[in-house]
């Protein structure tokens, strides 16, 4: 055991037998030790070490309220290490992975998106045609007119369950005919 190692179990065998004194020199060592594995650990998974900080407060609270599970029988740097590998990944996992690229500098060579030009007209009205026409009334009323399920039912004179139901299976034989439609 190292003397450090060594230094840090007798401090905190005394911090909680009430030393308060221990308690402050524990933490004081701790914040430096974990200062270091965190940013370390941050560095090597491609995170900037600006968080750090957080995550070494979270490991010294994490560290206060469980304490008394440490095993003063055992070393402590293992389960010190244990308690920072976990509120280390705890904060990776609230964060995600974001990669942030600067596309500034690209902006001349990314392509263009490409403009999205649907349908024509008259393709649209030979599409809904083949429905039936209580669907083709309703599918036509929503989707290319832009009106809601309520005034598709008082413009139809439907009751707006119908109505639902007009627009689900009509949008359903619309998309099995382009699935037969379409040779890929």
């Amino acid at each position: 055991m190292s003397d450090l190692e060594q230094e840090l179990a007798g401090w905190m065998r005394v911090a909680r037998d009430g030393d308060e004194t221990a308690y402050r020199h524990l933490l004081g060592a701790l914040a430096g030790l974990l200062r270091g594995w965190v940013r370390r650990e941050l560095s090597r998974q491609g995170y900037g070490v600006a968080d750090a900080e957080d995550i070494v407060q979270e490991t010294l609270l994490a560290v206060h309220l469980k304490r008394e599970t440490w095993d003063a029988d055992r070393a402590i740097l293992p389960w010190l290490r244990a308690v920072t590998r976990h509120k280390l990944i705890d904060n990776l996992r609230r964060r995600g992975r974001r990669i942030m690229v600067p596309i500034d500098d690209l902006v001349e060579v990314l392509p263009a998106p490409e403009a999205d030009e649907g349908l024509s007209p008259a393709a649209l009205d030979r599409h809904l045609a083949k429905l039936p026409s209580g669907q083709e009334r309703v599918v036509r009323a929503i989707s290319v007119d832009g009106l809601s399920i309520s005034e598709t039912a008082i413009t139809l004179a439907m009751k707006e369950g119908a109505v639902r139901v007009a627009l689900h299976r009509g949008l359903a034989a619309l998309a099995k005919a382009a699935s037969r439609d379409d040779p890929s």
